[in-house]
């Protein structure tokens, strides 16, 4: 409880409030930034939205990556409204939690290089596993109630851009888990090239 105590007033300085909201900022921006997959059905995109957030969770820790990656959907909610109730917001954001707080808390026990790529490594896996049962659990069938359709429906609309997704399985085996490896893959990378130029920035203000 002292340690936890500790962190939290650690975390939330003057400087981390600002930096954290400036990062949450900038992910709810390039969440509007998005991109098909030619593997997954359409309702599927690609964004960055998650770089700023496992960037502040390097540089501040992992419960500011948490407070990031929901500062993003916040700012989602205000500018663009939610068609499944919040309950696709808040699998977001459970995800975005998933891939930046295992990778913080690794880059935590030793500041490295191997440490942040071990970190990031174990984030990716963590958000896989957490977005194939988000996906099953909360994703599809809110995805299913908000346009009325069965999620067969949905499963249909996988088939028709991969013949081989017949099933909720293999729409998770052969969409989900490809999209979110891609997904945590490029942000990992992204994060890989920047961190350091500014964490610099970050130290100097």
């Amino acid at each position: 409880m002292e340690l936890a105590a500790k962190q939290e007033r650690k975390l939330m300085t003057t400087k981390n409030m600002v930096l954290m909201a400036m990062f949450g900022a900038l992910s709810g921006v390039l969440m509007y930034i998005q991109m098909p997959v030619p593997f997954a059905p359409p309702f599927y995109k690609l964004d960055f939205c998650d770089v700023p957030v496992l960037i502040g969770a390097f540089a501040m820790g992992p419960w500011a990556g948490g407070v990031i990656a929901a500062l993003k959907i916040l700012i989602s909610l205000v500018l663009r409204g939610t068609q499944t109730a919040g309950v696709g917001e808040f699998s977001n954001w459970v995800q975005a939690c998933s891939l930046c707080i295992p990778a913080a808390l690794v880059y935590q026990r030793k500041k490295s290089r191997g440490s942040a790529m071990a970190g990031m490594a174990l984030g990716v896996l963590v958000m896989i596993i957490v977005a194939c049962i988000t996906n099953t659990y909360i994703m599809l069938p809110a995805y299913a109630k908000a346009f009325h359709m069965p999620i067969d429906a949905l499963v249909e609309m996988g088939s028709a851009v991969n013949p081989s997704i017949n099933s909720l399985l293999t729409f998770m085996l052969l969409a989900v888990v490809p999209f979110n490896l891609l997904k945590g893959t490029l942000v990992a990378v992204i994060t890989t090239l920047i961190y350091k130029r500014v964490s610099i920035i970050i130290k100097n203000h």
